[in-house]
């Protein structure tokens, strides 16, 4: 590499770095606790789980009624189950309109066995807060693009690391840290080399962020695109008014035509998960890969009939491959305590960058200083 090609790839990596490195450290710290969401919900939740002695589980739709009447003027808009976590309990999301922002959803958290209201969640709270500034720092879709940028700066700023650091340690050996060196020395050593041991983990994490602040883009790319395909035929028919199928016979009718997947999720008509004519029934696969994967069945809300199912393109599979993976939510404990520790060492790599940074300005300046000065002298002279 000649000098000027190493000058212009070492100011992509310093210009990079220096516009996202404040965001990154934003998002490194807000990211450490919900590696641990689970736990750390576990440990904070108010919902206390009672013994039933009821052998048989209330039918869903007597549940979506008393999740109904403990918020009058409100419609159930989506239901929710995750067994694995939680068993036995269905999340009920309640607002005014079926299209209003999440922002104004109540939810409603019943024993399936009982019937019994075990909480009330709200959008609130530490790992609430921790979420949203990670996300999108409060300011909605367009806080996520923005970080979106941030993150792509960041790739950006890897590559040109990596590009950099060949040339750099060709004539020393791998890892190397002259620890006995000047302290600017010793701290370059230990950046470089973390960052080219983490690469693959820094490029995983960048990209995967990236991908789910695209989260918005890619639901109404669905929407206008496979949903509106499934939906065509309903397109010029009235939204269904009267007395909706069960639910249960649309959770039936889904599981029936997808025996080896169960259900996840249900989004109801108008909302902006399925059409005004139907329930979108979400299955999830039952292995460790397939569970982060969806397919959305399309249940006639009028009849309880099947319309359609497909597999969901390439782009809304990225992104349920991507949440899980940036956060090192699918190898259990072991795998969040390593994603922890690599989280600690790129808030180090983002310091000392910094660091390094500022003494390289401080040495520049004061070296202008030295000339400058030297100069006078020689014109008084």
């Amino acid at each position: 590499m000649n000098i000027n090609t190493a000058k212009r790839w070492f100011s992509w990596h310093k210009w990079t770095s220096l516009i996202c490195t404040v965001f990154l450290l934003l998002l490194c710290i807000t990211g450490l606790p919900l590696i641990f969401h689970h736990e750390i919900e576990d440990i904070f939740s108010k919902v206390s789980m009672e013994d039933h002695h009821v052998n048989q589980k209330l039918s869903q739709d007597t549940l979506l009624k008393i999740a109904e009447l403990s918020s009058p003027g409100r419609q159930v808009r989506f239901a929710f189950w995750d067994q694995e976590e939680h068993p036995d309990q269905v999340l009920f999301d309640l607002a005014e309109d079926p299209l209003a922002p999440f922002e104004e959803s109540k939810y409603v958290l019943l024993h399936e066995y009982t019937g019994s209201v075990l909480g009330e969640p709200k959008n609130e709270g530490f790992m609430y807060w921790m979420y949203r500034l990670h996300t999108d720092v409060f300011l909605g879709i367009g806080g996520k693009l923005f970080m979106g940028l941030m993150g792509i700066l960041f790739l950006i700023s890897i590559i040109s690391g990596i590009v950099l650091y060949g040339p750099i340690m060709r004539k020393y050996e791998f890892g190397m840290v002259r620890k006995h060196r000047a302290k600017r020395l010793k701290w370059l050593d230990t950046h470089n080399l973390l960052g080219i041991v983490m690469m693959t983990w820094l490029l995983v994490v960048g990209f995967t962020g990236v991908i789910n602040t695209l989260s918005d883009v890619i639901v109404v790319l669905w929407q206008q695109g496979q949903l509106a395909e499934m939906t065509a035929d309903y397109k010029d028919l009235p939204k269904v008014e009267s007395t909706y199928a069960s639910i249960d016979l649309a959770v039936q009718t889904a599981e029936e035509k997808l025996p080896e997947m169960e259900t996840l999720l249900i989004a109801f008509p108008g909302t902006a998960f399925s059409s005004n004519h139907h329930y979108a029934v979400f299955m999830k696969g039952r292995s460790e890969l397939t569970s982060r994967l969806l397919m959305p069945v399309l249940i006639d809300a009028a009849t309880g009939e099947f319309t359609d199912a497909r597999k969901m393109p390439w782009f809304v599979t990225a992104l349920f491959i991507s949440q899980p993976l940036h956060f090192g939510d699918y190898g259990g404990l072991p795998l969040k305590i390593i994603w922890t520790i690599l989280d600690i060492a790129s808030i180090i790599i983002l310091i000392t960058g910094v660091y390094l940074w500022y003494l390289r300005r401080k040495a520049t300046l004061q070296f202008k200083s030295k000339t400058t000065t030297i100069h006078e002298k020689q014109a008084i002279e």
